[in-house]
């Protein structure tokens, strides 16, 4: 059975999404402030997080910060949910790793369904076990990324655009249709496309030209004998 933490200091708000995911199968543990959920978080950690931004002591795009900067929870798929609805907000949630966004009021069948789909994606979901392009594998089950034979370390969301890339490697892919598979049909302009990008390519190293900028639509993961020779 999933674990899954609510943060959110709305007493009838957090007993809402408490109950709806209680009968969908979940254990659910709720937290109001940010100082018990830490609490929580060094007794067991979730396999999801559902996190409100406005808190009493401590706002949760902070609380987010140091979940991304922890080895153990740093690929923790995390859910926001707020009454703020502001285009900069979203844009700052998914700067700092956030997985999903939801502006209340928002549906409880709605938020079921997401929570369902980060859950799937982050334990592997039944695709495919093992996909490689290049010196770059990825291994499915233990959800790692190998690049010549090293691990590299990648964010919840560096794997997941990652995994995307490669999974229609020699497909020019839109930026829409990452934003829609990868960050769950976000809309709106951001620069936490080209973030990832920009972060993913640095991780990757001398694998970094694997992944074209494809202009004025998207990118690409591409792997040419040219590249290959780059590189011995």
């Amino acid at each position: 059975m999933n674990t899954i933490y609510i943060v959110e200091d709305d007493q009838n708000i957090r007993e809402i999404e408490s109950f709806a995911l209680k009968n969908s199968g979940y254990h659910v543990q709720g937290y109001e402030t940010a100082s018990d959920f830490f609490h929580g978080i060094a007794a067991k950690i979730p396999d999801l997080i559902i996190l409100d931004i406005m808190l009493p002591d401590e706002d949760g795009l902070s609380i987010l910060k140091k979940l991304r900067k922890r080895p153990d929870t740093r690929r923790v798929p995390v859910m926001m949910i707020t009454a703020k609805q502001e285009e900069i907000d979203k844009v700052k949630g998914f700067d700092l790793g956030a997985d999903d966004y939801m502006a209340k009021p928002f549906g409880v069948m709605e938020m079921i369904a997401r929570v369902k789909a980060l859950l799937r994606r982050s334990q592997g979901g039944g695709e495919e076990k093992i996909l490689s392009l290049g010196p770059v594998v990825l291994d499915g089950e233990k959800r790692q990324a190998i690049v010549n034979g090293h691990l590299v370390d990648l964010t919840f969301k560096e794997y997941e655009l990652l995994q995307f890339l490669l999974r229609n490697q020699g497909i020019v892919l839109s930026r829409d249709q990452i934003m829609d598979r990868v960050w769950d049909g976000y809309e709106g302009e951001s620069r936490t496309l080209d973030m990832h990008i920009k972060s993913l390519r640095q991780k990757l190293g001398s694998a970094s030209s694997m992944i074209r900028t494809i202009r004025n639509v998207g990118y690409m993961a591409e792997w040419e004998d040219s590249m290959a020779r780059e590189m011995e």
